[in-house]
């Protein structure tokens, strides 16, 4: 096949997105609005066009960082928006015996007969998932993100019952995704799962806010203060212990 993704960067040297040294690949497009997203220069235009084999070629030359624990990672932008093109090139991944991790926010998951046809295909060549669950209130979700969440869950039990591994992220906004109620709400869904490794806290940033004025978007969090220590710890406290 010569299906073409839409490429917006590339990190050479990820540290945080999976186990050990990544490069990981952040592509084109998401239907998501997050008031706090850090990348809103994904949501529009075209990006650089690649094929699996070009983006291949291009990344593997960092294969001697990865060593022994490190690898592939897909983020975006939101990855499944390229399902096909993300199968095929994870499929080289593999065929190389190299890690493949996909970093999704879950919202294009369907229970569609058709569309779980090639989520499983790609879910046979990727080795994790880091899934951003955001809100289980799914009010609060659409407030947040513009769209609700209750397919992210159920994609979130269907990884659970295929026995694929997940890694669990959460981002902490002071007054936005903090709620003591909410975030135990949350550790009682994480608990009925059987196949998540490790689940993870990450404190809310405003490096993305230069992008969001460089577009001439308004920003929906302006002034909203970065988590404080304690806050991240009590955010710990409550999910990942």
């Amino acid at each position: 096949m010569d299906i073409k993704g839409r490429v917006h960067t590339l990190e050479t040297f990820g540290l945080v997105d999976g186990p050990g040294v990544r490069t990981v690949i952040f592509l084109k497009g998401c239907r998501l609005r997050c008031k706090y997203c850090h990348n809103p220069d994904t949501w529009i235009g075209e990006g650089e066009l690649f094929t699996a084999e070009q983006l291949f070629e291009r990344v593997k030359r960092y294969k001697p960082y990865w060593k022994n624990n490190g690898g592939i990672t897909v983020s975006g932008g939101e990855p499944l928006l390229q399902s096909e093109f993300v199968t095929e090139l994870f499929t080289l991944a593999k065929r190389a015996r190299i890690h493949t991790a996909l970093d999704t926010a879950g919202e294009p998951f369907s229970l569609d007969k058709e569309y779980l046809e090639g989520f499983d295909r790609l879910m046979s060549v990727t080795d994790l998932v880091l899934l951003d669950l955001k809100l289980m209130d799914e009010k609060g979700h659409i407030e947040l993100t513009g769209r609700g969440n209750r397919n992210i869950l159920e994609m979130a039990r269907y990884l659970s019952d295929k026995g694929k591994k997940l890694w669990i992220r959460h981002v902490l906004v002071p007054a936005v995704t903090d709620d003591e109620d909410e975030l135990k709400e949350e550790r009682r869904f994480i608990d009925t799962l059987k196949t998540v490794e490790r689940v993870e806290v990450l404190p809310y940033h405003t490096l993305g806010l230069i992008k969001w004025k460089e577009l001439g978007l308004e920003y929906p969090l302006e002034g909203v203060p970065v988590p404080t220590e304690e806050q991240v710890k009590r955010a710990e406290e409550l999910l990942c212990s």
